[in-house]
């Protein structure tokens, strides 16, 4: 076999505070060096019921199915589409962005009917539009949520969503891809019937999972199908033959050490404690919204619908979106994100996710934007944004 070259495969660690991925914690990565054995093992199988009963704590269920699906937030959100959707269903999706367009778009190609609600891109739905579909149109099977718009930053309100799905008997599907691990997702209480998620955002893991967890009613749609769905790798009915019961029915090889690093992930949420968790994203999400507006820097998203995890800048005319990021990354070895869209190259997005949700990178972001912003054509006062950052985590003791 020939090879341009014999290099060592050596890419460099940076400070990850783009969209996701977000950084991993030292004991999450040696998991993944730890002995693979058989997706039938009884230790391994062992490690999927611990899983699961983890999955159903952080998705706050009890009485529901959680696996991790082998792929990654978007197999999650296929996986969901797929399964509780038959040709000809009709789904109602509340896009506030990116990823509630791509939602539409993939029931679109599943064959089901899918009429959309649509909010401006850095603001919440409308629940009055919702109802307002869902009183026009009682065939509505699905009513799919984005939960945390990761190409904006907008963290959705879902109690009277979720009380529309209750009223009008749809069933709820969300994506908390970028709010599972950092925001409570209270699955039972809010009647939410499909969650799916990613592992490489809050909750501390690498790429390569997504975490579902499916209630009882989700279970039942899925048995009283009328044809088995079409995507095979993806059939939840199959895949429950494997993750759950006395005996394990093969599926697929399981990805046995990404399993084994989400374990150690969830380990290590339930040691810190899920409000500990929420509140530690939170202040770190203040802090850095505090000390950007001190700079002068405007926000995408109102505070009250505001993602703590991922915040969304507008850059300043005159200054250079592939520039900034380009020598954040050169000269400080960090890495934020870029619009997507009809935000490209009109805001930057930055996050504070899991592992890397800590108060020394706010800090240090802050600190890089002061040398780097007056370089680049946007003066600012040296030492603002760290000083304002600094009192919010000064107030939170």
């Amino acid at each position: 076999m020939n090879r341009p070259d014999n290099r060592e495969l050596n890419p460099p660690a940076r400070i990850l505070m783009g969209a996701g991925p977000s950084n991993v914690h030292p004991r999450v990565t040696r998991a993944l060096t730890l002995p693979i054995i058989g997706f039938l093992d009884p230790q391994f199988i062992q490690i999927m019921d611990d899983m699961a009963e983890l999955l159903r704590q952080l998705f706050g269920s009890t009485d529901s199915f959680a696996l991790p699906i082998s792929g990654t937030g978007s197999a999650g959100m296929e996986a969901g589409i797929a399964n509780l959707l038959e040709p000809e269903d009709t789904i109602l999706v509340a896009s506030c962005g990116f990823f509630g367009d791509r939602m539409a778009e993939m029931a679109r190609r599943s064959g089901a009917e899918v009429i959309k609600v649509s909010a401006e891109w850095g603001q919440a739905i409308d629940p009055s539009l919702v109802e307002e579909q869902l009183k026009a149109n009682p065939r509505i099977k699905v009513l799919g949520v984005t939960h945390g718009e990761t190409s904006t930053g907008v963290l959705q309100p879902l109690e009277e969503l979720s009380n529309l799905a209750k009223e009008y008997e749809t069933l709820f599907l969300l994506d908390t891809v970028t709010t599972l691990g950092a925001n409570p997702i209270s699955a039972d209480s809010l009647g939410i019937d499909f969650a799916f998620s990613a592992t490489q955002k809050c909750v501390g893991a690498p790429p390569g999972l997504a975490p579902v967890n499916l209630s009882q009613s989700a279970l039942r749609t899925i048995a009283a199908r009328k044809q088995s769905p079409s995507t095979w790798y993806l059939d939840l009915g199959l895949l429950k033959g494997y993750w759950q019961g006395r005996t394990r029915v093969y599926h697929h090889t399981a990805p046995t050490t990404m399993i084994y690093s989400l374990w150690e992930a969830l380990r290590m949420i339930t040691e810190e404690g899920l409000e500990e968790r929420y509140a530690r994203h939170q202040v770190n999400g203040q802090a850095l919204r505090s000390g950007l507006i001190a700079l002068g820097l405007r926000l995408l998203v109102p505070s009250e619908i505001c993602l703590y995890q991922l915040t969304s800048v507008l850059i300043p005319d005159g200054v250079n979106d592939v520039e900034l990021r380009t020598r954040l990354r050169e000269e400080y070895n960090i890495e934020i994100g870029g619009g997507l869209n009809q935000l490209q190259g009109k805001i930057w997005r930055i996050g504070t996710m899991g592992e890397s949700s800590s108060a020394s990178n706010v800090l240090l972001l802050l600190s890089a934007f002061e040398n780097l912003l007056p370089r680049l054509g946007f003066p600012v006062d040296k030492g603002s944004g760290v000083s304002a950052a600094s009192q919010e985590f000064s107030s939170a003791i």
